[in-house]
């Protein structure tokens, strides 16, 4: 899969704000294209829900190379040398055909063009726009950057050819594209959506449920089967040991029962219009929509990680946004991770929820686990990542020594800081410090020898010249510091 290095991004709202979050954090360069005068700083807001999303779904693991963000003066500017043009404007129809000309005039000849319209034809979108046969329609779920489905969808005029580049790239950014072999209105995903919001406005407007009540059908039943099932699946698995056909016989008929109002909608008169905003308005409890945004993408996070855990759905789709970082080996020590005092910071993050035990501080396993992730930042920066790894050396951890200082709760920060005490060529001696809570006390301490093994052979080896080099100049950028009063030390009972 083939990532773009330039993408540009022609509207930052909710929709083209995400897709700017989505491109930067997958490390695209993302040029944005907004006349709005307010556009940084809704955009701004959009990337620290998805900053903060990230860092609960990789939790203290090294981002990898972030994208650089500009603001351009124009849609030319912002669309020259992108490899993917994602347009995110207003829904209507001239307005994009007018930002499409734009489009096409700038374009690259093998760009990817694509709408993130939720309803419009891409034949329509086309136009007369000169590169009519990169455009297509690529509709996205909010949040861009934790939902990866995006419909891909061809007008009458869009190539082959850039419908398989635009498979390549939205694939390389974390996405899972869906193409609809024919356009439609409304594609695939918001006509179920409008089905099932049509059936909810009548239920209202009867008196039969509140929105609450609603919602909380889905929440607590259809929704959760959905997250990971989808609807042929579930209901694959409803017609138990005999399979879907017994399912589709036994519940077959009910279609025709009279219980939907699809085709029928509700008058959409200020009365309704009220009743649903005054049931809206009690349902969120005075939470703010920063709240509630940032509620969905802790809750979207957690089942995307169940999921990954079970390699299932969605969690197929997650990858660790380092892993490009260090596919190329040594990534070297980098400057803002070297502090003052000539410790480096080889981890950073805030204690889990699931981390913490029944006192609501942080329990003793998932030290081993932060020291972990900073050990393995460190290797990184020397060349021992999973690239080395799959040349067939390693680093073994042979002893580990973790002193237990203080406590922390859940949701405080933390932070480590590592010095490299000795290393002979085999072996690396460690000694990190993890510090954390409001006033960044010291919590704990962690010693780790290390040993360079040659996984063919099953014996320990060298470590390569290259490596040596990265390890012996960070020593050497430490060479000042004294070693750790506790470095060294055994455990026992002090005797008076």
């Amino acid at each position: 899969m083939t990532k773009p290095q330039k993408a540009a991004v022609v509207g930052g709202g909710v929709i083209g704000g995400g897709w700017v979050a989505r491109l930067i954090l997958a490390g695209v360069d993302v040029a944005l294209a907004d006349p709005d005068p307010d556009a940084k700083r809704k955009l701004e807001a959009i990337m620290a829900n998805a900053e903060r999303a990230e860092a609960r779904l990789w939790p203290g693991q090294s981002r990898g190379r972030r994208g650089k963000l500009s603001y351009a003066a124009s849609i030319g500017e912002a669309v020259e040398g992108a490899g993917l043009v994602q347009e995110s404007a207003p829904e209507r129809l001239e307005l994009k055909q007018r930002i499409h000309q734009e489009i096409g005039e700038a374009a690259a000849a093998d760009a990817v063009i694509g709408s993130s319209t939720s309803g419009l034809l891409p034949t329509d979108i086309q136009g007369g726009t000169p590169r009519a046969d990169r455009v297509m329609v690529a509709h996205p779920y909010n949040p861009v950057y934790l939902l990866p489905v995006v419909e891909i969808v061809g007008g009458k005029d869009t190539s082959d050819d850039a419908i398989a580049k635009a498979m390549t790239i939205y694939e390389s950014i974390g996405m899972k594209p869906v193409h609809l072999k024919k356009e439609i209105d409304a594609f695939v995903g918001d006509r179920l959506l409008e089905a099932m919001w049509r059936e909810s406005l009548w239920l209202i407007k009867d008196g039969i449920a509140t929105a609450e009540t609603i919602d909380d059908v889905v929440r607590y039943g259809l929704g959760l089967r959905y997250a990971q099932m989808g609807q042929f699946m579930t209901y694959r698995l409803g017609g138990g040991e005999a399979g879907v056909r017994h399912f589709l016989e036994q519940f077959g008929p009910s279609l025709k029962w009279p219980w939907t109002k699809l085709m029928d909608v509700p008058e959409w008169d200020d009365e309704l219009i009220d009743m649903i905003a005054e049931q809206s308005d009690a349902q969120a409890h005075g939470k703010s929509i920063r709240e509630l945004e940032e509620i969905r993408d802790n809750n979207l996070v957690d089942i995307l990680k169940a999921l990954g855990r079970n390699n299932w759905g969605a969690g197929t789709l997650l990858k660790n946004p380092a892993e490009d970082a260090v596919k190329s080996g040594i990534t070297g020590l980098p400057e803002d991770k070297v502090m003052a005092n000539g410790m480096v910071e080889t981890w950073s993050g805030h204690v889990q929820h699931d981390w913490t035990d029944y006192n609501d501080h942080m329990t003793e396993f998932r030290y081993l686990e932060v020291f972990s992730m900073a050990t393995d930042e460190l290797l990184v920066w020397i060349g021992g990542g999973p690239a080395y790894v799959e040349s067939g050396s390693s680093w073994y951890t042979v002893e580990t020594h973790i002193r237990h200082i203080d406590e922390i709760a859940s949701g405080k920060p933390m932070r480590v800081e590592t010095q490299i005490v000795e290393n002979d060529g085999k072996r690396i001696h460690l000694f990190h410090h993890l510090y954390g809570s409001d006033d960044g006390r010291l919590l704990a301490t962690g010693e780790h020898m290390l040993m360079h093994v040659d996984m063919k052979a099953g014996r320990s080896s060298a470590m390569p010249e290259a490596m040596k080099s990265h390890t012996d100049s960070i020593a050497s950028r430490q060479s000042s510091l004294e070693r750790p009063e506790a470095a060294g030390a055994a455990i026992g009972i002090r005797r008076k």
